[in-house]
């Protein structure tokens, strides 16, 4: 079993950056597949960004490549997302989620979300 609680969402200003952390609990996190995703009012959730458990492999969505990096300490339990340049449209709730399968299929684990607010 993994429990994860992320941490790091407010609110700041377009342009502006935050870093989003996850800290995972229970055993065996340095096997983990690691992924964020977001809810924005009214939409699906969505994927944002995942990172296998060696971190030598990282995938973006679209909308946030070259402006979200996602990272992870394993010596931590801890996976990071830090965004930058940020928009209104990334305002949402993100998710901290967990696989022990592949970043494509389902994902087994979720955090309870942090709110991220982009103000224009």
């Amino acid at each position: 079993q993994v429990q994860l609680v992320e941490s790091g969402g407010g609110l700041v200003q377009a342009g502006g950056s935050l870093r989003l952390s996850c800290a995972a609990s229970g055993r065996d996190f340095s096997t983990y597949a690691m992924g964020w995703f977001r809810q924005a009012p009214g939409k699906e959730r969505e994927f944002v960004a995942a990172i296998r458990w060696t971190g030598s492999s990282t995938y973006y969505a679209d909308s946030v490549n070259g402006r979200f990096i996602i990272s992870r300490d394993n010596a931590k339990n801890t996976v990071y997302l830090q965004m930058n340049s940020l928009k209104p449209e990334d305002t949402a709730v993100y998710y901290c989620a967990a696989t022990y399968g592949t970043i494509t299929g389902s994902w087994d684990y979720w955090g309870q979300g942090t709110q991220v607010t982009v103000s224009s």
